[in-house]
């Protein structure tokens, strides 16, 4: 039956073919050659505005940063396996191993794109193309960070491809270090010191992401400790026009997120056009709610994105720490009666004590009371349940079922210099300067108005991992932060219950496998990592 299909189907186009001559003649309007396109001085910001596009789309994508960590986890009871989160047969079939590597690497065709044609552009002035070219290849480096630290030597493609390829090798992680280290130094020299338009990329945000990507090569056998002078002095450079914002829930709120502190952000805003797919952390961190009495599905709670902090995370906020109040929340608020009548709107629906309550004194509330230690056990209404984050909060945005655009408008914020500080108190620690690592600790410390500050002979990596967990929750690659440090295996047998369960995590999985999909592409040129053949 399939060959009459074929045959049908060639026939059918062949007679559009003999009836369609004066059709397929007439002038494809809305294609855009490269003669037109490249006639146009702006064409450079066009392509470079493709990149950001793409990078959008890669940084909501937040599997392969925060699952598999010491403080998110899957959202299920403590039971049954899982492949990215628990290590657990982790093979390069991972839908989301794939998916990361595609979207990461869209944003280096995309940049490749506009490096390739930026001469070919007409009438463009010298300081636009400059500024273009350092956009373009710090967007390229940003990627690049991202895949070598997952995926560690990736192939190196510097140039538009044009024309279908399929054999590629694999650069060393010393190479592509090299060549993110190169694009940036050039994007420094190109870019605004202070762009005139919101949302580009700045000096700042060159000299941030360098810092960062100097502290994860002073750990590795080609780096060396010059890296982490180097990177402390940029951070410093950036920290000097970045103060931090008074206090931490003005930080996070939606009405002031263009802000002292925030130096590179994925802008989204109310345009549905100009907003893509929206941004999505509004929707990080949450579990189904509306099935207790006195909620419903909600324009200021919505829905979960299948991910859950670990109780350590909730353990790690110190007594009178403002970063818990404006990260989580423990009360929730009744938005509709419940149907027995025994709560109202307005009334409290679900809280969760920072400290457990006794049973007699849960009993004797109308609304739900889930203490610590039970937020992985299963009510009668949810299998699991925990304090929801509202930092990412977006409230008025649709509720949005899963397969649905979330139109999150809330700027997503990639940079900004609080994490700057904990860069700089990781490199002094590795350059032998404890004393400096405190100051920057204790800034943000101060800001979240603790009084107890911590001493220079008190700064190790795990103090250090535990600030950037509270301080940095949700907006980094935690993954990373841990591999980066060493202490991935450590702390998430320590910590992430799931992963503790199965006891699977290897040493080999301080890489992820190369997609399946890429090595079968390239007929096994690019070859797989070790533990995953």
């Amino acid at each position: 039956m399939k060959k009459y299909i074929i045959l049908y189907v060639w026939v059918i186009g062949l007679m559009g073919l003999s009836s369609c001559e004066d059709f397929l003649e007439e002038e494809n309007r809305n294609y855009l050659s490269d003669e037109i396109l490249l006639s146009d001085p702006k064409a450079l910001d066009q392509l470079v505005a493709n990149a950001y596009d793409k990078l959008r789309l890669a940084t909501t994508f937040y599997d392969l940063d925060h699952q598999g960590t010491d403080v998110f986890t899957r959202m299920n009871i403590v039971a049954g396996i899982s492949d990215l989160n628990d290590y657990v047969n982790l093979r390069p079939t991972n839908g989301s191993i794939g998916i990361y590597w595609t979207n990461y690497y869209n944003v280096v065709a995309a940049a490749n794109t506009a490096i390739s044609r930026a001469d070919q552009v007409q009438g463009i002035s010298d300081a636009d193309k400059s500024r273009g070219l350092g956009e373009a290849k710090f967007l390229r480096a940003f990627a690049y960070f991202h895949l070598v630290e997952n995926y560690g030597g990736v192939p190196l493609v510097l140039e538009e491809i044009r024309s279908s390829q399929s054999e590629f090798s694999r650069a060393s992680e010393q190479e592509v270090y090299q060549q993110i280290i190169s694009d940036l130094d050039d994007a420094l020299s190109g870019v605004d010191e202070n762009p005139s338009l919101y949302g580009r990329v700045s000096k700042d945000a060159v000299r941030h992401l360098k810092a960062k990507v100097l502290l994860t090569q002073g750990y590795k056998d080609f780096g060396s400790a010059q890296d982490f002078a180097d990177a402390a002095a940029l951070a410093e450079t950036v920290i000097d026009k970045h103060p931090l914002v008074d206090d931490f829930a003005s930080l996070v709120s939606r009405e002031n997120q263009r802000n002292s502190e925030v130096i590179f952000s994925m802008l989204y805003g109310s345009n549905p056009v100009s907003r893509g797919l929206g941004n999505n952390r509004h929707l990080l961190f949450k579990f189904v709610y509306d099935v207790y009495p006195g909620q419903t599905r909600s324009t200021q709670y919505h829905r979960g994105l299948g991910r859950a902090p670990t109780p350590y995370f909730f353990e790690l906020f110190e007594e009178g720490d403002e970063r818990e109040a404006a990260t989580i929340r423990r009360l929730m608020i009744a938005e509709v009666d419940s149907n027995d009548g025994m709560i109202s709107e307005g009334d409290t629906s679900i809280y969760f004590p920072k400290t457990p309550w006794s049973q007699a004194v849960i009993d004797s509330k109308p609304y739900a009371v889930i203490n610590p230690g039970e937020y992985f056990s299963p009510d009668g209404l949810t299998q699991v349940h925990f304090p929801m984050f509202k930092k990412f909060d977006d409230p008025g945005v649709p509720y949005t079922n899963p397969g649905i655009n979330p139109d999150g408008e809330r700027d997503a914020i990639l940079i900004r210099s609080g994490e700057t500080r904990l860069i700089a108190a990781e490199a002094y620690l590795q350059a032998g300067d404890p004393g400096k690592a405190a100051e920057h600790l204790n800034a943000l410390r101060l800001r979240a108005d603790l009084e107890t500050m911590v001493a220079p002979e008190d700064v190790d990596i795990d103090l250090i991992l535990d600030e950037s967990a509270i301080e940095m929750a949700g907006e980094i690659s935690r993954w990373m932060d841990l591999k980066r440090t060493g202490k991935l295996i450590e702390r998430v047998l320590e910590h992430n219950p799931h992963a503790a369960l199965n006891n699977a995590i290897k040493q080999h999985h301080l890489l992820r496998p190369i997609p399946q999909s890429e090595y079968d592409v390239s007929g096994g040129s690019i070859g797989q990592n070790e533990g995953y053949n």
